[in-house]
């Protein structure tokens, strides 16, 4: 049979209990129509690039199908008819991808919530501790500056 990737995003308004149901029903409707559901991962909400339907959120979903096409336009046939289903994108594969899909690579390897600690920037140079008045001044010399005194509040008489 062939093999699709599936991607579908759920309006934001709806609950990651609500988001599992779908997908359960999804998976069920694939395995009625003689196909089988080889992997699903829950993406998170993420934000969309511009917006759809008034939403600027979704929850995004993968499938990895193993079915024919008639299933996968079944499949099709129903995200567009359901209300929360903002978009869905079905793609043709020559294999499915073993272990966890290239968005669940990338967020388990932050290490932290997008933290830059322990990124190293070769291309910038270090940045100076020192205060910016003390970088923007010359070095002082001793004769520099003498007879010049800055007026104190309290030396100013009125």
């Amino acid at each position: 049979m062939p093999l699709y990737e599936n991607v579908f995003i759920a309006r934001q308004d709806v609950s990651s209990q609500q988001v599992e149901t779908m997908t359960e029903g999804f998976t069920q409707l694939v395995t009625d129509n003689g196909g089988s559901v080889a992997k699903t991962e829950y993406w998170g909400v993420r934000g969309l690039t511009y917006r759809i339907k008034k939403n600027r959120k979704g929850h995004y979903v993968l499938m990895n199908l193993d079915a024919p096409s008639d299933a996968v336009q079944e499949l099709e046939r129903n995200m567009l008819l359901h209300e929360d289903i903002i978009r869905y994108m079905t793609v043709r594969v020559d294999e499915l991808e073993e272990g966890p899909s290239a968005m669940m690579q990338s967020r388990g390897g932050r290490g932290g919530r997008g933290g830059r600690e322990g990124r190293d920037r070769p291309d910038r140079p270090e940045r100076d501790a020192r205060p910016s008045e003390e970088r923007a001044a010359p070095a002082a010399t001793a004769d520099a500056g003498e007879g010049k005194q800055a007026a104190s509040p309290e030396s100013v008489e009125e």
